[in-house]
């Protein structure tokens, strides 16, 4: 065991070593043959950017990371309702994954930061393989968040636009092309729908993957009931409307509870740290003179 972790230890940062050669060789190459063009008069074609040349590395190492069909599917979705759409997105996502856990594993089985340990590595490669998954989720929360939050001020628009003579479709399309620097989030998803529609697919079939790709229960909701609108031949504008005093109705209640909440969450800070302060503040010169007092007549 004492000799393996020094082995273990030496390849990994080996293979770090490579890793960083490989990311940042080509622009230390790039220099000395940019020199060469220079004198020899001939051009040069331009260098990709270090971001590039990082991506190709977690491109390469996630190629080789093992992969599951199940945990690919979920990982796909998961990346697409975070707004990742590339086709490579979830390769350079695995590579960045085996990345952090070699990291952490080489810098906890040195002894740059805390004494070696096998363990404390191992652990550490665990954590560092599940962080990105954390900051994934963080991710794809904070976006649906922003769906869910621009959704009633698009349907009122939805609703004038619909109203005013325009058909659903050329609707979606005004709301995305008006709100694109307010709500930039919904505005993407309204755009795949309209290039999914001049691709020939189907409206049910369009809203249905809106639906699938945000992941919002609100969203998922009004997708619905424009499919059993337009199935029906009921008025769009009055079921947007009624919709639209519904979801704002949700967002007034959702606010009431994070507020009824915030009683619950303050726990915690007033008595770890507020209510210790105070404390001493108020206790701390009454005990001063306790002491001072008892103790000489304990001596006596």
């Amino acid at each position: 065991m004492t000799i393996l972790l020094p082995v273990l230890a030496f390849l990994f940062v080996s293979l770090l070593a490579y890793a960083a050669y490989i990311a940042f060789a080509p622009s230390l190459a790039g220099s000395v043959e940019r020199r060469l063009a220079e004198i020899g008069g001939t051009t040069m074609p331009v260098e990709a950017p270090t971001w590039e040349r990082m991506s190709a590395t977690f491109k390469r190492m996630g190629r080789v990371a093992p992969q599951s069909p199940s945990e690919m599917g979920k990982l796909q979705r998961r990346l697409v309702s975070a707004g990742y759409r590339n086709n490579e997105a979830l390769i350079v996502f695995l590579g960045v994954r085996v990345a952090c856990a070699a990291v952490l594993f080489a810098v906890l089985a040195t002894p740059l930061i805390v004494r070696p340990n096998i363990a404390l590595a191992f652990g550490g490669a665990g954590l560092g393989y599940l962080f990105p998954n954390i900051v994934l989720a963080r991710l794809e929360k904070r976006r649906q968040h922003k769906i869910r939050l621009s959704l009633p001020d698009a349907l009122d628009l939805l609703v004038v636009s619909v109203e005013a003579g325009l058909g659903l479709d050329q609707a979606m399309q005004r709301v995305g092309e008006e709100l694109v620097f307010a709500h930039p989030e919904l505005c993407e998803e309204l755009r795949l729908i309209n290039f999914e529609l001049r691709a020939g697919k189907a409206r049910s079939e369009a809203l249905h993957n809106l639906g699938e790709r945000t992941g919002v229960d609100d969203v998922i909701s009004l997708v619905a009931m424009l499919v059993q609108t337009d199935k029906f031949g009921t008025s769009i504008a009055k079921s947007l409307r009624v919709h639209s005093d519904t979801l704002r109705t949700k967002r007034r209640q959702r606010a009431e509870e994070a507020a009824a909440k915030t009683g619950v969450k303050m726990v915690f800070p007033l008595v770890l740290c507020i209510f210790p302060a105070i404390w001493v503040v108020t206790l701390g010169p009454a005990a001063i003179k306790i002491v001072q007092v008892l103790v000489p007549l304990a001596e006596q």
